[in-house]
Parts: C-alpha cells; sequence; structure tokens
C-alpha cells in the first residue's frame, strides 16, 4: 500500500512538487524560527576584541594573497586535530572577521592557533623562503612583503567599513587609527596600542625600520588564537553571560 503511494506521488509531478515545497517550507521554519528569539547566536566569550589596525592590515594582506586557499582556521572538535592544533574554534573567534577564514582546504595546516608557536624571525624565513624551514613544503615565496612599504593611508577607512558591519570600533579607535598602526611595528614605548586592544603584541616584526606588509602580515599570524584564555574558559560560563 505504502509503494502504491509513494508511485502515486513520484509519477505526478505537480503533487510531488507540493508535497517537497511543504516539506522545504516546514524544514525552514523549524530552523530558522527559534533565531528570532535569540538576542544572539555567538557565546561571549572574554578576551575576544577587535584587530588592531596593523593586525587588520595584515588580515587583508593574507586574504589578498590567497592564503586562504591552503590554510584553514578551523579546528573542529576531533581528538586528532585537538592533540595537533589546540582547543576546537569557538565560533566568537571569528565574530569579527568579515568574511571568515575557515577554509575549506588544508594544503597546509590549519593556523587558527598560531599565534605564538613560532618566532619573528621563522615566520620572516618561512614567506621568504618557505623550504628553508619546511623542506617539503610546496608554499610559494613571498619576499617581496618585506619589500613593500606599507602605509596607514586607508586604515581608517577600513576600520569604519568593519563598523558597518558591526564591529565595535570606537571613535577613540578610529581617530588613533594611523598612529596606533605605525606604532605596533616601530614604537615600544606608547601603551596606546596595548590600551585600546589588549593582548596586542607591538614589536618590529619583520626587524626593518619602516613598516612593511610583511609587519602587517606577521602582526596578524602572531595574534591568531591568542586573545581567548582557554585554561580558564568553560563553554558553561560563556553560555551563562550571554
Amino acid at each position: 500500500m505504502a509503494l502504491e503511494g509513494h508511485k502515486k506521488i513520484e509519477t505526478n509531478a505537480t503533487l510531488l512538487l507540493t508535497l517537497s515545497f511543504l516539506v522545504v517550507t516546514v524544514g525552514g521554519i523549524v530552523e530558522i524560527a527559534p533565531l528570532f528569539y535569540l538576542e544572539n547566536t555567538i557565546e561571549d566569550v572574554d578576551g575576544m576584541r577587535p584587530y588592531a589596525p596593523l593586525e587588520l592590515a595584515g588580515r587583508e594582506i593574507y586574504i589578498r594573497e590567497g592564503c586562504y586557499v591552503c590554510h584553514s582556521q578551523m579546528i573542529r572538535p576531533m581528538r586528532d586535530e585537538v592533540e595537533r592544533y589546540g582547543h576546537y574554534s569557538l565560533a566568537a573567534e571569528s565574530q569579527y572577521d568579515h568574511p571568515f577564514q575557515w577554509g575549506s582546504k588544508r594544503t597546509g595546516p590549519d593556523l587558527a592557533r598560531v599565534g605564538g608557536r613560532y618566532s619573528d624571525g621563522w615566520h620572516v624565513d618561512h614567506f621568504t623562503d618557505p623550504q628553508s624551514v619546511v623542506p617539503e613544503s610546496v608554499m610559494p615565496s613571498y619576499a617581496y612583503l618585506s619589500d613593500t612599504v606599507l602605509q596607514p593611508s586607508y586604515i581608517v577607512d577600513l576600520m569604519r567599513t568593519h563598523r558597518l558591519v558591526g564591529v565595535p570600533y570606537t571613535d577613540e579607535m578610529l581617530e588613533n587609527a594611523r598612529a596606533d598602526f605605525i606604532q605596533q611595528a616601530t614604537d615600544f614605548g606608547d601603551p596606546g596600542v596595548v590600551a585600546r586592544y589588549p593582548g596586542a603584541q607591538q614589536r618590529d616584526f619583520d626587524g626593518q625600520p619602516e613598516v612593511t606588509e610583511m609587519d602587517a602580515l606577521i602582526a596578524y599570524m602572531q595574534m591568531l588564537g591568542t586573545l581567548v584564555d582557554f585554561s580558564t574558559f568553560s563553554p558553561e560560563q560563556a553560555v551563562a553571560s550571554r
């Protein structure tokens, strides 16, 4: 009897289309309707902040050079990935990413927790001649990043654009953006960068007097996965704080 009914549905295009529409409609309502009753779908996690200007510029270079094609930034909650890369990725860690850099392929390792794993000098060598530090690497050279001086002329506009889509850059951050951009990579005496962006690393990243694209990219790499203190993090506390 059931097979006869199934056959009737399959051989009647109008009936099949109507029933398919009903199934998709009900499924869509079940998935979407609850979202209207949630204030936020991302848990609040201590430590998360917007990117500092130099880090944001480095992220733009990361995207421009297509690094996401070979490197993901999403550690799945599987034992082998957690043991290799560290704590599984949290949604909150990507809340200020437009677009996010989760990736879908790993020609190279995941970079979600690469911050602090290697020295600045290692990163300079790696970008300049990848095979000098990882002989089996198929990554091309990005030595030209060290030769490209980076100016903060566009950084305020970039931050304003990110603020339009929800990144909480304050007026103070925008007013000091150009100075913070330079200070993070060249002057260690001004505490303003760290005050506005807690946990920001302030130093000459590539060893050159000018701020280069290499500085910006390394600043971005060195902060990845460092903002959340997983020794004190608990999912229960994150949910309770919402």
